[in-house]
């Protein structure tokens, strides 16, 4: 037998049974869409109202060390593509203690988020419908996508595609209108106020503080959180080590356009004085603009990443605990999957 024939049985071992489902275009959708969340479209206000036009600097720092931290992710899952993901890795390398530990926190984090995400998904909802109790709007979802994520791999992967597709149209769209504000020649926007110079006439740069924009880089890393998600699909991507290895290349790109690039359009768009914890940054400056019906254009992007995180969150707990429970880190049910090839959870009567 080969080094390579051994590669190959030990990458499929504890993937045995899943349907390599995700394409590779769901798969890079995956990786855009994966790390924009809520925490840039609503959070990032009160990160810009703590740190000011700073902010920028502490994202591009933030995801330089993100990127350090894929990268090296994305080599082992070179070397040993597989659902588990950091898990296993920590089962292997660090023993099975550390394998244990990181899976059930993994999985404790995503669950908590995932209930979080829901809930706040009721109140957008509410901007159009009031009347709708908040508990009624999260379970419906969570039945929704919970279902979703029981029919097929492929399901799950469509839903991801368009909810990042959305979030994507999004800040391309404020970007792109906010670039054509900036450009006095393009008669958008207000005639006074929009201009590059907003990023350090009002205060300086570091306008609070260098002490706070240190502070703000809790706020950050939160808004990165989902950007691992890429590595938990590994055992249902088609091709992965040529589809992940580019997902996780083009992570620079992607933080220096949806991050960095959206908040030095917003503070130049606007002085970052104006932009305040509770409020989107998003509405505020398309609002500035004139765009008509800018809150619920944003409130819509908004309710799509909750979801999109949610769906996540069902997706990635689902394969951490069918590794945990192979591993007999968690109870031998929940290694059990569909006839669909799906985890399925407890469900003893699914042949395995």
């Amino acid at each position: 037998m080969t080094n390579d024939d051994v590669e190959v049985r030990t990458s499929t071992d504890r993937d045995e049974g899943y349907q390599r489902g995700l394409t590779t275009r769901t798969i890079q959708m995956i990786a855009i869409g994966g790390a924009i969340g809520t925490g840039l479209f609503y959070g990032s206000g009160g990160a810009i109202e703590k740190a000011g036009p700073a902010l920028i600097l502490a994202y591009a720092l933030a995801g330089l060390a993100i990127f350090i931290v894929m990268r090296a992710l994305g080599e082992l899952l070179i070397y040993r593509p597989i659902s588990g993901g950091i898990s296993e890795y920590a089962d292997e390398f660090l023993g099975r203690f550390a394998g244990f530990t990181q899976g059930w926190t993994y999985w404790a984090v995503w669950t908590t988020t995932c209930m979080a995400e829901i809930t706040v998904a009721g109140t957008y909802v509410n901007y159009w419908w009031p009347s709708i109790p908040v508990w009624v709007t999260a379970l419906v979802a969570l039945v929704v996508l919970f279902g979703a994520n029981l029919i097929s791999v492929g399901m799950f992967g469509r839903a991801e595609f368009w909810f990042s597709a959305i979030k994507v149209t999004a800040i391309l769209g404020m970007i792109i209108v906010g670039i054509g504000v900036l450009l006095p020649i393009s008669g958008l926007g207000p005639d006074t106020g929009p201009s590059v110079t907003n990023l350090w006439n009002d205060g300086g740069f570091f306008a609070t503080g260098f002490t706070n924009a240190l502070l703000s880089l809790q706020i950050v890393m939160f808004a990165y959180v989902g950007v691992e998600l890429v590595g938990v699909t590994a055992g249902e991507a088609q091709n992965p080590r040529v589809t992940l290895r580019k997902a996780i290349n083009s992570v620079p790109f992607r933080i220096g356009v949806f991050y960095v690039g959206s908040l030095v359009v917003i503070l130049s768009v606007r002085s970052w004085r104006d932009f305040h914890a509770g409020q989107s940054p998003f509405v505020a400056v398309f609002s500035y603009i004139g765009i008509p019906g800018a809150a619920g254009i944003v409130n819509f992007v908004l309710l799509t990443a909750a979801l999109s995180s949610c769906n996540s969150g069902i997706y990635s707990t689902g394969r951490m605990v069918r590794s945990l429970a192979q591993r007999g880190d968690a109870p031998a049910p929940l290694a059990r999957l569909s006839g669909r090839r799906v985890p399925v959870g407890g469900s003893c009567s699914v042949p395995r």
